[in-house]
């Protein structure tokens, strides 16, 4: 989101209490202190992070449902004050949120629970972009937690590689990728000429696009998310359609966010769907 902390606070507040409520009777427990140790929210807990998130200068939030190194649902949001020249285009910080399911949920729930959770949530923030999809789950600031992923990521293209360390100071206006849903907003939308001039580059048959509002849309690539398998040439052709018309606005790390990925790794990566 290109909007500064104080505008998004409201929305943020909102997606939230949205995603609690889908989550239940799972709940989001436990949260870091100062030190990064997990320490489990009790009400006095609740108030600190209510008081942390409406801090002008912004905020960093972090919840999860349990405080063990893996978990099946988290919170995170990275806002920050963003005022000229922090938001003109030489610049690259963003507010940034994130929602974590387990695949869990997707099989016990199905698609359609989980596409109508994400365009709620998708609905009450003002984004610029965003997706939903399957994805490697880690934490890719510690030192070796990502690098067994490195040939995982190269073969399963449909699988997304988290970056919430990274993307919040550095995506800017440009997009992360092509994503079982991806939502468009200005001024990526706009420069495609809007929804109907987005629906007239894409012709594969199991994608759908549909309309969020006058200048937001989001693309569905079929019923189910997909992870592909380039070992037995399963490319995700609809993927790949849509990242070749989203190019030009493709973000591109300027060094590598994962331990063990070299910056060549990550180019493959990030340039999976455009290679021929």
């Amino acid at each position: 989101m290109r909007r500064s902390h104080p505008e998004v606070l409201p929305a943020i507040m909102e997606s939230l209490d949205i995603y609690r409520r889908a989550i239940e009777p799972h709940t989001l427990a436990w949260s870091p202190d100062g030190e990064g140790a997990w320490q489990e929210i009790d009400g006095a807990g609740w108030e600190r992070i209510h008081k942390k998130m409406l801090h002008p200068r912004g905020a960093n939030i972090w919840l999860r449902d349990t405080p063990h190194l893996t978990t099946d649902y988290e919170f995170r949001y990275y806002g920050r004050e963003l005022t000229p020249p922090l938001l003109d285009d030489k610049t690259g910080m963003i507010c940034a949120v994130a929602f974590w399911l387990p695949t869990g949920y997707l099989e016990a729930q199905g698609p359609e629970q989980v596409r109508n959770l994400a365009l709620k949530l998708g609905s009450a923030l003002p984004f610029n972009s965003g997706h939903a999809g399957l994805s490697f789950y880690c934490h890719e600031s510690l030192l070796g937690i990502t690098e067994p992923l490195r040939l995982l990521s190269l073969r399963y293209p449909g699988v997304d590689m988290p970056a919430m360390e990274s993307i919040p100071m550095e995506l800017g206006a440009k997009i992360k990728g092509a994503y079982w849903l991806t939502f468009l907003g200005a001024p990526i939308l706009e420069r495609l000429g809007g929804t109907a001039g987005l629906r007239s580059r894409l012709h594969s048959e199991d994608t759908r696009v549909e309309d969020l509002s006058k200048s937001r849309a989001v693309v569905r690539l079929g019923e189910w998310p997909e992870s592909g398998d380039l070992e037995h040439d399963d490319t995700l052709p609809s993927y790949r359609e849509l990242a070749q018309v989203l190019a030009p606005w493709l973000y591109h790390a300027p060094r590598s966010p994962w331990s063990g990925f070299s910056d060549e790794d990550v180019l493959q990566w990030e340039s999976r769907f455009l290679r021929g």
